[in-house]
């Protein structure tokens, strides 16, 4: 038998594209130059990941501003007081404000997956950013002439183009980031924001057919930028039975971090559809050692216990570096977990 095994997305970018980025930033590099820096890291990267043996690959998110805020790079209707994202360490990210309407995306995810499948000799899948993430952008007060209900409108519109465009384009899978969907219990323990979170992003689910949503995964974890977390003191059975209400086929569930595994794949053994694909996180990017194959064979088996074979995967807990300017992860260390990975997958499914 053989267990399918995935990155999540993003890659530790090279020193270079760092560089260039900030050169750009600051009005030193042109769009030409910074393109060819993101372009040779798109490139080595594609390498580096079909190296790993892995039978699946991203373009490393080179080319992304970060995991979250893709959509709005270039959009002018922002400012730069949004939501204030706090993490275990102290340090925090902030997300930018909409301060008028109508909302579109500026950048769309296929237009990444587009440039990696010039490159890439495998298949090639698409991470976006989930709809509940960028509604957060939408201020406390109601934008005048553009109220909450026309943003949701015209946001779901754009998650569901997003997503469209990179199933049109060939993406292997694609995969919706919720990383908010843990953290949103520690705003609001009641679970009513969760709730309000998954029927956005069913909203958006309920426009492809059974047969495009097998396609469509989202990934959970509890944050992770910096060697830090945002929430991964917030209990997984608070959060699990409603995520795998999302209509997904394949749910990325962050787990080699988790304090106690098992309690968590008990969850996720009574509250997965049988449709869906549980793939189990078996590396932990914020962690510098790099995990033994051995190590990600037995947390394969381990996981095996609870949940059918059939639907089991692995991938790595969550992007190596969500954030482009997040250096705490080297390129190096990453491609060693991934191999490590894909081989302790390939291990435990001998086992098995």
């Amino acid at each position: 038998m053989t267990i399918p095994t995935e990155p999540i997305g993003s890659i530790p970018r090279p020193g270079y594209l760092i560089e260039a980025l900030g050169e750009h930033a600051a009005g030193r590099l042109d769009a030409d130059g910074l393109g060819e820096s993101q372009e040779k890291a798109l490139v080595e990267t594609i390498k580096r990941l079909e190296e790993t043996g892995s039978p699946v690959i991203t373009d490393g998110e080179q080319g992304k501003p970060s995991f979250a805020t893709y959509p709005l790079a270039g959009l002018t209707s922002l400012a730069s007081d949004g939501v204030v994202i706090p993490f275990a360490d102290g340090h925090t990210r902030q997300l930018p404000r909409l301060t008028a309407g109508p909302f579109r995306y500026q950048t769309y995810a296929d237009s990444y997956l587009r440039e990696a499948k010039k490159y890439a000799t495998r298949p090639v899948k698409q991470a976006v950013i989930a709809a509940s993430a960028v509604s957060l952008v939408y201020p406390g007060e109601e934008l005048a002439g553009y109220d909450k209900e026309q943003f949701i409108a015209d946001l779901v519109n754009e998650a569901e183009a997003d997503i469209r465009r990179s199933l049109d384009a060939g993406a292997d899978s694609v995969q919706i980031d919720f990383t908010e969907g843990r953290l949103s219990l520690k705003l609001d323990p009641s679970g009513g924001l969760l709730q309000s979170f998954v029927d956005l992003n069913n909203a958006v689910l309920d426009r492809f057919s059974e047969e495009e949503r097998a396609k469509i995964g989202v990934h959970t974890c509890p944050g992770g930028d910096q060697d830090s977390v945002h929430s991964l003191d917030v209990d997984y059975a608070g959060l699990l039975p409603t995520l795998f209400r999302l209509k997904v086929g394949n749910v990325y569930v962050q787990l080699a971090s988790e304090p106690d595994p098992e309690r968590a794949l008990r969850v996720i053994a009574e509250h997965a559809r049988p449709e869906q694909r549980v793939f189990v996180g078996v590396t932990d990017p914020i962690d510098p050692r790099v995990e033994t194959a051995e190590e990600v064979r037995d947390r394969v088996l381990q996981a095996a216990r609870f949940i059918s074979p059939d639907r089991l995967g692995t991938c790595d807990d969550c992007g190596f570096s969500p954030f482009a300017d997040d250096t705490s992860t080297s390129r190096d260390t990453a491609f060693a977990k991934i191999a490590a990975r894909v081989e302790g997958t390939r291990l435990a499914a001998e086992a098995l």
